[in-house]
């Protein structure tokens, strides 16, 4: 298979939750609203935005861990409906979840929560078989054999995470979904955990969809990058040329915010505050989404939700005005 080839095709993923607002109504929260993308074999297309911006169900919707309220995901060329594509799908594709603390089980061996997808799935023949593949998963993540018979609790946050990812590779899987997996962790160990997702990438010929709210973490590890605000996707590039050459206002304001290392340069640095607080989803405004907070808005933002334009090659953003402030 050609290593550039299409691996994963999102097609206007839309992802609502009923939210009761009292005396039997309700209304829907866009969490995800119509929101396209490819992933190549291979690479790492990172996803970044403020909290509530709807990156984590972008990636659950993406895994059918909730059903899609609408569009569509293409794994390797097969659209994923019924359930005889999602079984095969979960053999391919698997997550690593934020947090270490509540998505290990207290009450299992290490050894039982790695082996876990193994039993589901029934990958293996015998016992031996089984705990030789789970010594093998705890050595990817820089675990040892003495570690598979204690429990979760005697270990620190890192620990925990590298043992979350050891579950994630049990399958063998093609595409892991990596939600904020290391934003839960102190800053001197999110750097090994990166460099251990990028050795297993090589290794294991992976292909990531990385979730984070720090740009520098996502600037780091990812090929391509795409910004998202209120369920909407907003700017889509090449990681390096989103970091020097960010076009959607919204970008351009979270890009200023990330802290330089360069005295001088910070200094120079303009920060754009944006003015306002971030609309809720279940009132989103007409139009563009961000226009409330936008300096450049004009009526016609109100008027229609721009379309998401390749402005130049492989540079895709949603803005009306993007030819006057490009």
């Amino acid at each position: 298979m050609a290593e550039n080839s299409t691996l994963l095709e999102v097609q206007d993923l839309k992802e609502y939750f009923d939210i009761n607002t009292g005396f039997f109504r309700s209304r829907p929260l866009k969490a995800v609203d119509g929101v396209s993308f490819t992933i190549r074999r291979g690479e790492t297309l990172g996803l970044v935005g403020e909290s509530g911006c709807g990156k984590t169900t972008v990636g659950r919707t993406v895994l059918h861990l909730y059903k899609p309220t609408g569009g569509k995901v293409i794994y390797d060329g097969k659209e994923i409906s019924g359930k005889e594509s999602l079984r095969e799908f979960r053999r391919k594709a698997t997550m690593v979840f934020q947090d270490p603390y509540s998505s290990l089980n207290p009450r299992m061996t290490v050894s039982d929560i790695v082996a876990e997808p193994l039993d589901v799935h029934k990958l293996y023949k015998t016992k031996k078989e089984r705990n030789d593949r789970v010594l093998e998963l705890l050595k990817y993540v820089g675990l040892n054999s003495e570690h598979a018979s204690r429990y979760a609790h005697e270990f620190s946050g890192g620990q925990r995470q590298r043992i979350g990812i050891a579950r994630a590779l049990a399958v063998n899987p093609e595409f892991i979904v990596c939600d904020e997996p290391v934003s839960a962790l102190d800053v001197s160990i999110q750097a090994q955990v990166i460099n251990m997702f990028e050795d297993l990438q090589e290794k294991l010929k992976l292909t990531y969809l990385f979730i984070a709210h720090d740009l520098l973490v996502v600037r780091h590890i990812s090929n391509r990058i795409a910004v998202m605000y209120l369920g909407k996707m907003v700017e889509l590039a090449d990681a390096e040329e989103i970091y020097h050459h960010p076009l959607h206002p919204y970008s351009r304001s979270l890009l200023s915010a990330v802290p330089l290392p360069d005295p001088k340069k910070a200094r120079e640095n303009k920060r754009i505050v944006l003015s306002g607080d971030i609309p809720s989803p279940l009132n989103a405004p007409s139009g563009c989404p961000f226009r409330t907070r936008c300096p450049h808005a004009t009526e016609q933002c109100a008027g229609s939700m721009p379309a998401f334009d390749e402005v130049e090659k492989g540079h895709f953003v949603a803005c009306h005005r993007i030819r006057e402030i490009g």
